[in-house]
């Protein structure tokens, strides 16, 4: 009970945290806030040799690893027994995990972009597209961020190992999705969003495989509405050099087709509540986090970059409830069995 106790009211204040930042941000007040550095704080406070490293691999931006750690967290707490927490040693695991692949991911797409990179206004000052880091460089960089993320595969079974080294081809794949397709958020979602079937293999008896499917699917959706987002900030120039992108393709129709997916999102959580028996915590957190997930999709201004930033980066902290639904659903489910046993 004292574990339980500990990570709801530390999930209750990461989001309380993250909902008023956001309010902050939107609203322009001022609003006193503990004192954390940010990341890029942080980032510019290391060792100057190593900030053109830590800038490659996005470390002074997590909102690109939280949006990688959120889905695993989702499935190990679906997975958790009823009346149980997720295990703190395996959400820490995949964090560590999600912080290595997505800077991983960061180091392939810019090796395969810095040419368009250097072409973008956004985009044209990072490490790779300025000369700041040569390719050799960058390649060793990778090296080591794969060796690192398949040691922390290997500490899980066999089944997942198997199920984590075949994301490589979605990690290497999605930039060529960009060259040649128009749906490369599709493929992005697919690849980012692998965590789930790592973490759900780990844990579940492999019959019952489908149970994740659902958040699986969820997961993709929402990856596809978010990144759809920040793909508007670069369309002008994604269409002058040749990038591809669902921002391009979509167009004018953008917020009707990712307001048609965030109530799928919706529909597919609770597939995924129903199938992991879950309670009524669980789909309060769902419905509040598919409202803000329809909000995002259905007022962003495609054509305001700085709209399209604030909406995608109001998804960092959004994770933190449904973890806290599942994790309140799955205690619960011990209430609600004691009560069934009881009345028998």
């Amino acid at each position: 009970q004292s574990f339980s106790g500990y990570v709801m009211v530390l999930l209750s204040k990461l989001v309380h945290y993250g909902a008023l930042r956001c309010l902050s941000t939107s609203s322009r007040v001022s609003i006193d806030f503990p004192r954390i550095p940010p990341a890029a704080e942080l980032v510019a406070r290391a060792p100057v040799p190593a900030q053109k490293y830590l800038r490659l691999m996005r470390a002074d931006k997590p909102t690109g690893t939280m949006l990688l750690y959120w889905p695993a967290a989702w499935s190990l707490a679906l997975a958790a027994p009823a009346g149980g927490a997720p295990s703190l040693q395996l959400l820490t695991l995949f964090a560590a995990g999600a912080f290595a692949m997505r800077s991983a991911g960061c180091v392939i797409n810019d090796l395969w972009d810095k040419d368009y990179d250097r072409q973008v206004e956004r985009t044209r000052t990072r490490p790779l597209a300025s000369g700041e880091v040569s390719t050799p460089q960058a390649i060793g960089l990778l090296a080591g961020l794969l060796s690192g993320s398949l040691a922390i595969l290997c500490t899980l079974n066999t089944q997942s190992i198997l199920v984590g080294a075949s994301s490589m081809a979605l990690v290497v794949g999605y930039p060529l999705a960009k060259r040649y397709t128009n749906w490369p958020q599709i493929v992005l979602g697919a690849t980012l969003n692998w965590g789930v079937l790592i973490a759900w293999t780990h844990l579940m008896p492999i019959e019952q495989w489908w149970k994740v499917l659902p958040l699986y699917f969820a997961t993709c959706l929402h990856t596809f509405i978010y990144d759809t987002i920040y793909a508007h900030q670069d369309k002008r120039d994604d269409a002058r050099v040749g990038v591809r992108s669902t921002a391009l393709h979509l167009g004018e129709r953008t917020r009707g087709v990712l307001g048609g997916c965030s109530a799928a999102i919706l529909a597919s959580l609770s597939l995924a509540g129903l199938a992991t028996d879950q309670t009524w915590p669980f789909y309060a957190a769902a419905a509040a986090t598919c409202a803000h997930v329809g909000w995002q999709a259905t007022t962003v201004r495609t054509d305001d970059p700085d709209d399209c930033w604030d909406k995608f980066r109001s998804n960092t902290w959004l994770g933190a409830l449904l973890l806290a639904g599942i994790i309140t659903g799955n205690f619960m489910k011990e209430k609600k069995a004691t009560t069934k046993k009881g009345k028998e």
